[in-house]
């Protein structure tokens, strides 16, 4: 009986959870925090003050598999019904008053918190264990009680009690740090209300650099303290960014300052924290790595975020366009102010390119549909922002940018909130552009491609050459000949680099050897990545890529020097052997591959390029680098003990791309007998409960 009455008042809560929050409105939150490593959990407790607007007999909260010790109302303990996602106090709550909930709790997260580097007996790699938080739109209620009801916004004050050898970071001012005998208790606070899936922290081994934007708000820069020649090609240009923004948005950066926090592992490039973003560490650069990756536009991209997602925040995923199509809109307008029209207009071609091809394979795709692809919400939405500004004026649209921020600031929007503001400001009816760029599942490809040629006389030169040498004679040398035209024509470094990438099987080696007399890196690049075998004539001409200040072009003229001329592979592997590239290690992971695989190269080494290429497989290495290691063994040598249970412990991963990455590869090496067997012996030496997929894997 007991049972069915808590069945009972379950089935009552969820059918009154929407009615009820909308009569209750939470203002604040004071959070105290202790991770416990040991056993990945959280223990918490949490005071939330509430007023009641109309009376309710309930109140309720998100909660995954939380455990309450205690449960007070107004400080006195009150009964209280925990279903696993929901906890449920019952209570007569009366109109206009104010309440305060007390929750004492302790939870271990399946996601959302994530323990990573922990898991090792060194005391070294200990010390870059991390913590960190990704709520991703409504799972913060895994850690904290909270609400997963976007439309709910709190201010919430942090404080988190950690050991003394780490950094804590959160949303807010640092308020205090207080040292006990241990740990340290850092205290953060937030002086305006933001949704429970902006609530981050970030716990780990970092220093941090301070500088003050334009308008006086503290930017911090978190780094690895082995890190600190990487802070300025890591965060080049971020005071610039966000200066140029809060002009170009019109409206005031809405918090108390802005931390950007790397961690390892992260399951995407950056997420936007209220005032706290953290970013995947592989964004962590020298100098030389920036022309080929950097961290500019997930920067600019998360900073957009400040306002159009976290000031301003969508009422329900109809209207996610609000949020990524915002941000990545003026991201490319924030790189247009750091590189050029040029650049800006070369970003929307190939974002207009992608939605093109994508919706070829049928998979249209309207803005308004919540279940729309990244694709569609990112690049189909910053065009849609495109395509509105041009249409109504810079005036036009900055004035209803500023209108829409002011009405709605710290509340939740629809989409028809800021066509209307658009509208207003502008005195036009935007019916025609609401039809065809958030309704239509279609993209006018043609239309942004004749608009963008109207823009960019380099992507006009760029069409004009695609049109002409479909339609020319089957002739290379025809086709060259037109090629060459356009290219004597222009000085733009971006088309040319395009030309040899689109054209390049129709270039003939003196073509080719025309392009690598240049000095600039994109052509070069260019050249390195578009070819496979090195014609005899141009081999000088090829090995003065390996000199070039570009980890991608020496990487590809790496590989296409040593396969193209086996007399000379000692040669080039000596040239190379102290490059380590990317933070994923490109050219050092290609290095040993081909130094094991070269006949008589320091033969008595290649055990140890072998053992070197085994331990970028384990954990403590970015998952991009453990990818690259795990493939070039598979194709190569194959995988040894230590590097099976590498790929086997990976295969539970909380990255969902590298767990499909090593599942895959399991699949595809258990059709071997020998490693079938030899991953059933590394099954006994783990926990095969938690590796439940590869042992019914290999008992087929």
């Amino acid at each position: 009986m007991k049972l069915f009455f808590k069945v009972l008042f379950f089935l009552i809560s969820i059918s009154l959870f929407s009615q009820t929050q909308e009569k209750v409105d939470f203002l604040n939150a004071k959070v105290l925090l202790t991770p416990i490593v040991k056993e990945k959990a959280v223990k918490g407790i949490v005071t939330y003050e509430f007023k009641v607007l109309e009376d309710v007999s309930y109140v309720f909260l998100d909660a995954n598999n939380m455990v309450f010790t205690s449960v007070l109302l107004n400080k006195k303990k009150v009964d209280f019904l925990n279903t696993n996602s929901k906890i449920s106090i019952k209570h007569a709550f009366k109109k206009n008053k104010v309440y305060s909930i007390t929750l004492n709790y302790k939870a271990v997260p399946k996601q959302t918190v994530y323990f990573v580097g922990w898991d090792t007996t060194s005391e070294e790699l200990n010390k870059n264990g991390q913590i960190w938080t990704q709520g991703q739109g409504k799972y913060t209620s895994h850690w904290l009680p909270s609400f997963d009801d976007m439309t709910e916004k709190v201010v919430f004050d942090i404080a988190i009690e950690f050991e003394k050898d780490y950094t804590v970071i959160s949303n807010g001012k640092l308020i205090e740090k207080q040292e006990k005998e241990n740990t340290n208790l850092w205290t953060y606070s937030m002086d305006k209300p933001m949704s429970s899936y902006l609530v981050a922290f970030a716990i780990g081994n970092y220093k941090y650099v301070e500088e003050k934007s334009k308008s006086g708000i503290p930017l911090q820069f978190y780094y690895y303290p082995k890190d600190s020649l990487l802070i300025e090609p890591t965060y080049r240009y971020s005071k610039e960014i966000f200066n140029f923004l809060e002009s170009e948005i019109g409206f005031s950066y809405p918090w108390q300052n802005y931390k950007q926090i790397p961690v390892h592992d992260f399951l995407y490039a950056g997420m936007e924290n209220t005032g706290t973003t953290v970013f995947s560490d592989g964004y962590v650069i020298d100098s030389l790595s920036f022309v080929d990756k950097n961290y500019v536009t997930v920067n600019a991209h998360e900073l957009a975020h400040q306002w159009f997602g976290n000031l301003i925040t969508e009422k329900d995923g109809n209207s996610h366009w609000l949020h990524e199509g915002f941000a990545t809109y003026y991201s490319y307008v924030a790189e247009k102010e750091i590189f050029g029209s040029e650049h800006y207009y070369w970003k929307l071609f190939d974002s207009a390119r992608a939605i093109y091809k994508n919706q070829n394979n049928e998979k249209g795709e309207s803005l308004l549909d919540p279940k729309a692809s990244s694709l569609t919400f990112y690049e189909k939405g910053a065009w849609a922002l495109h395509m509105l500004r041009e249409k109504v004026g810079d005036t036009v649209f900055k004035k209803g940018v500023i209108s829409y921020l002011k009405k709605y600031q710290f509340k939740n929007v629809e989409v028809e909130n800021f066509i209307k503001e658009i509208e207003d400001a502008g005195g036009e009816n935007l019916i025609e552009f609401k039809n065809k760029w958030l309704l239509e599942k279609t993209f006018p490809y043609e239309e942004v491609i004749k608009h963008l040629a109207s823009k960019s006389e380099e992507i006009k030169i760029l069409n004009f050459i695609e049109e002409e040498v479909v339609i020319a004679s089957s002739s290379y040398i025809h086709k060259e000949k037109i090629i060459q035209g356009y290219w004597n024509k222009t000085n733009s470094a971006e088309l040319k680099s395009r030309i040899i990438k689109n054209f390049y099987t129709y270039l003939s080696p003196s073509f080719i050897q025309m392009a690598l007399g240049t000095s600039d890196i994109k052509i070069r690049r260019a050249v390195a990545k578009s070819t496979i075998k090195i014609p005899e004539e141009l081999q000088p001409f090829f090995e003065t890529l390996l000199e070039d200040k570009s980890y991608v072009t020496q990487e590809n003229a790496l590989f296409a020097l040593w396969s193209s001329f086996p007399e000379k592979r000692n040669i080039y592997l000596d040239k190379t052997n102290t490059i380590v590239g990317l933070p994923n290690k490109n050219i050092r992971l290609l290095w040993l591959t081909l130094a094991m695989v070269t006949p008589d190269y320091n033969s008595f080494n290649t055990g140890n390029y072998y053992k070197e290429l085994v331990n970028y497989t384990a954990p403590n290495y970015s998952i991009e680098t453990r990818i690259s290691a795990f493939q070039f063994l598979n194709e190569t040598i194959g995988l040894d003990t230590k590097s099976l249970k590498n790929l086997i412990i990976a295969s539970e991963h909380h990255s969902w791309q590298f767990k499909k990455f090593a599942r895959n590869l399991l699949v595809k090496l258990v059709e071997d007998k020998e490693y079938k067997a030899r991953i059933k012996l590394q099954l006994k030496e783990l926990n095969e409960k938690k590796y439940r997929y590869i042992k019914e894997l290999v008992q087929k």
